[in-house]
C-alpha cells in the first residue's frame, strides 16, 4: 500500500519533528509519509508545487509567509487542485479559521489533537472528506447561518436537483460515508457529486461548499434535529 504523502510546514523543527513521528505512527489505518517539511508558508507552497503531496499540514502565524497567504498562493495554482490542505494550529479566532476557509483550506485542526484523530483527518483529506475539529466546525456553521441572508450565487443555477441534495446534506459537515447513508447513495457517489459540486460552484474546499448550503438555505430540509 502507497503511504499517503504529506508535506509539513511549521515553523517550529521540534513540532515538525513531533507531527512527523505521530504521523507515522500507529497501525491503525494506511501509511503515511512525511515527504517535505518548510518553516514558512513561501517556502511551504513552492514546496508543495514541487513535491505534489497528497495531503500539506499548515501552520498559519510564521515569520517567513503565514499559512492563509500560502494556502492563497497553493490554490492559485491549477496543477495543485488535488492537494488537500489542512491546518495544523494552536489558533482557533473567527478570524483565522473563517480566513484559511475563504482561501481554500479543506481542514482546520488544533495542535492539541490526538494522534488517532489527526491521522485520522488526514487520511479523510487525502480521500477528499472535510477535517474539522469539532470547536472549528461549529464556528464555520454559526458564522454561516447568521450570515446576512438572502444569500444568492449565480453559480448554484448551474446544479442538477441531485446535486442541490447532495450540498444540501453536506451541512452538517458530515463526511461522505455519512452523507452517503443519509441520501441512501454509495461514498464513491458522494465523492463524484462533491467534486462536481466544487467545479461547478468555483469553490475552493468542501468548508465552503457548507458556508453556501447554510447561507442559501439548502441545508435546512436535511439538518438533523
Amino acid at each position: 500500500m502507497n503511504p499517503i504523502r504529506v508535506v509539513l510546514v511549521d515553523d517550529q523543527s521540534l513540532v515538525r519533528a513531533g507531527i512527523t513521528a505521530l504521523l507515522s505512527g500507529g497501525d491503525d489505518g494506511e501509511p503515511i509519509e512525511v515527504v517535505g517539511e518548510a518553516s514558512g508558508g513561501t517556502a511551504g507552497a513552492a514546496l508543495v508545487r514541487r513535491l505534489r503531496p497528497a495531503v500539506v499540514l499548515m501552520d498559519i502565524r510564521m515569520p517567513e509567509g503565514d499559512g492563509i497567504a500560502a494556502v492563497r498562493e497553493i490554490r492559485s495554482d491549477p496543477g495543485s487542485g488535488d492537494v488537500a490542505i489542512l491546518m495544523l494550529t494552536t489558533f482557533d479566532t473567527d478570524d483565522e479559521v473563517l480566513g484559511a476557509m475563504r482561501a481554500g483550506a479543506d481542514g482546520y485542526l488544533l495542535k492539541d489533537t490526538a494522534p488517532e484523530p489527526l491521522r485520522a483527518a488526514v487520511r479523510a483529506a487525502a480521500r477528499g472528506e472535510p477535517a474539522l475539529s469539532p470547536g472549528v466546525a461549529r464556528q464555520v456553521m454559526a458564522h454561516a447561518a447568521t450570515a446576512p441572508r438572502p444569500f444568492t450565487h449565480d453559480r448554484l443555477e448551474r446544479l442538477t436537483a441531485r446535486e442541490r441534495e447532495v450540498l444540501g446534506a453536506l451541512a452538517d459537515g458530515d463526511d461522505n460515508a455519512a452523507v452517503a447513508r443519509m441520501l441512501s447513495l454509495s461514498p464513491e457517489t458522494v465523492r463524484t457529486y462533491v467534486h462536481r459540486i466544487l467545479a461547478k460552484l468555483e469553490a475552493g474546499s468542501r468548508a465552503q461548499l457548507v458556508a453556501i448550503a447554510h447561507r442559501s438555505g439548502l441545508a435546512a430540509p436535511h439538518r438533523r434535529g
